[in-house]
């Protein structure tokens, strides 16, 4: 068993305690084993131990890296910035994207789809700590950009996603960002990360975005 497998047997065992404790019945989130800057050498182990979710930061590196392995059981998510000039090339290689979070992009995304006669899947990314080096949709313009993204572009919203500022208490950004999903109601939730997942599972994330706890630091 390489290392990746046992990491991540691991964290799913620590997740399925938590859920035990926290007494949630029918809750079951997904881990994005999240493989930007490793190799295929590396990601492959957990493609033949069964593992269907994988996240990439960057489009370029995605399509070079997964091009050749691919398979429909794979779901590959996006969850760094997607710029206008690569929703071409992001669109051939992804099923869901994390960070949609302007009109212009939304806009694009919509008329590439079309092309192509392929529906992603996309979560609405928010920026609650309002952080300029951060991407993200004002939290005041949820409603209107959610309601154009559907209604104007008929994209596929299936939840919200957020990273809370570095360094401070992720818990009260969750729970933020929970309430949001609700109030559009949205079944998804995109938030947690290797260091902060456990919490996350208190307000209900159904994805979980795990780099380094399953194959390591990154060099």
């Amino acid at each position: 068993m390489h290392n990746s497998e046992k990491n991540l047997a691991e964290i799913s065992n620590q997740i399925h305690t938590k859920i035990k404790e926290l007494n949630f019945e029918n809750y079951s989130p997904k881990i994005i084993a999240v493989s930007k800057t490793f190799g295929i050498d590396k990601i492959r182990p957990l493609i033949d131990y069964g593992h269907e979710d994988f996240g990439e930061n960057r489009v370029q590196e995605a399509a070079e890296k997964w091009k050749d392995i691919k398979s429909n059981r794979i779901n590959l998510h996006l969850i760094g910035k997607l710029q206008t000039n690569k929703v071409k090339l992001a669109l051939s290689i992804f099923d869901f994207i994390h960070s949609l979070d302007n009109e212009k992009l939304a806009l694009k995304i919509s008329e590439e789809q079309k092309k192509i006669n392929k529906k992603l899947k996309f979560f609405i990314q928010i920026n609650l700590g309002k952080e300029n080096q951060k991407g993200g949709i004002d939290p005041k313009n949820l409603e209107s950009f959610y309601s154009y993204c559907i209604k104007n572009l008929n994209l596929d919203i299936i939840g919200t996603m957020c990273l809370p500022p570095y360094g401070e208490n992720p818990e009260p950004y969750f729970s933020q960002l929970n309430e949001m999903n609700k109030s559009l109601n949205l079944k998804e939730l995109s938030m947690g990360m290797s260091d902060d997942y456990l919490k996350a599972l208190k307000f209900k994330s159904t994805y979980l975005r795990i780099g380094s706890k399953i194959f390591g630091k990154r060099t």
